[in-house]
């Protein structure tokens, strides 16, 4: 493959908001006060729900513009996600994710018999495996991620988990039984990340939505919309700027996910400008200064 092309792991806690991704992931934590990682806060677009914001993370198009508009909208994305991008490029993708990530980018509707392992190098996600339960455990993706990695070697793997969603929903975002996800999510990370940085992937690690005390998302609330960004790797060189206190875009995901890859966004993503951005390690030392905002 073209050697200016990146390896990319993007992660996606499902409904994990910004505080107690700061309160409970100590082992990301940990890689930020390192200067190891960068972590910033994002401001999920509208409406504060997974499908519409899985399309936004994935397309960096917001769902007034692409009309994934409410979580029963099931159909197949009309935008040029990054999947078709990196694709396009010559790249390898793989996803070990929720259906309805399937169900856009692949194929609607979702079969479970037929569709939970994917194969196709003429997909937009060409290797894929796909769960259908909110409860699905969350060590057994990243399980499923790490065959779909080894197996396939893909320049871009989406790795996208669901039981911090599913315990704030059954108990609150609040809750000790949301906190003990939370605390789960990081122990996997803590096996998995270091391994993967010694690799040289660039890591992104974040969420669609939060969640609130009631257990819901979907509307305007800051812990509803404040999910966290953690950049991992050489990705966090990446962003020149950002690093303050106000929120970053949801929007700027997806390009933000192109140029980690090395190719260019669509033209419909709203992006940064071209000198918000670098590659270099020169900025490390800028970048370790700021490791907590």
């Amino acid at each position: 493959m073209n050697s200016t092309f990146s390896k990319l792991i993007v992660v996606v806690l499902d409904g994990l908001r910004y505080d107690a991704a700061r309160r409970y992931l100590g082992f990301m934590e940990h890689l930020a006060e390192q200067g190891e990682a960068v972590c910033l806060k994002v401001r999920s677009e509208l409406p504060s729900l997974s499908r519409p914001l899985y399309e936004v993370l994935l397309t960096g198009t917001p769902a007034a513009q692409n009309g994934i508009t409410a979580n029963h909208i099931a159909r197949p994305s009309r935008e040029r996600s990054v999947f078709q991008l990196a694709a396009g490029a010559g790249l390898g993708t793989a996803a070990a994710a929720y259906h309805w990530v399937s169900e856009l980018y692949n194929a609607a509707p979702f079969r479970p018999l037929a569709d939970r392992h994917q194969h196709d190098g003429d997909k937009p996600i060409q290797h894929g495996v796909f769960y259908f339960e909110d409860h699905y455990p969350d060590s057994h993706l990243f399980a499923d991620a790490e065959h779909l990695r080894k197996a396939y070697d893909p320049h871009f793997l989406y790795v996208h988990t669901m039981n911090i969603d599913d315990a704030g929903h059954k108990f609150g975002g609040e809750s000790p039984q949301y906190e003990a996800a939370v605390r789960a999510a990081d122990g996997m990370l803590a096996s998995l990340v270091p391994e993967w940085l010694a690799l040289g992937y660039r890591i992104l690690v974040t969420s669609d939505h939060g969640m609130s005390a009631s257990g819901m998302h979907g509307g305007t609330a800051a812990e509803e919309r404040s999910v966290p960004l953690y950049l991992l790797g050489d990705a966090r060189f990446m962003l020149e700027r950002g690093r303050g206190e106000s929120a970053l875009p949801q929007l700027l995901m997806a390009p933000l996910m192109c140029r980690c890859l090395g190719i260019a966004p669509s033209p419909a993503m709203v992006d940064l400008p071209e000198a918000a951005y670098t590659s270099s390690a020169s900025s490390a030392s800028s970048v370790s200064s700021a490791s907590r905002v």
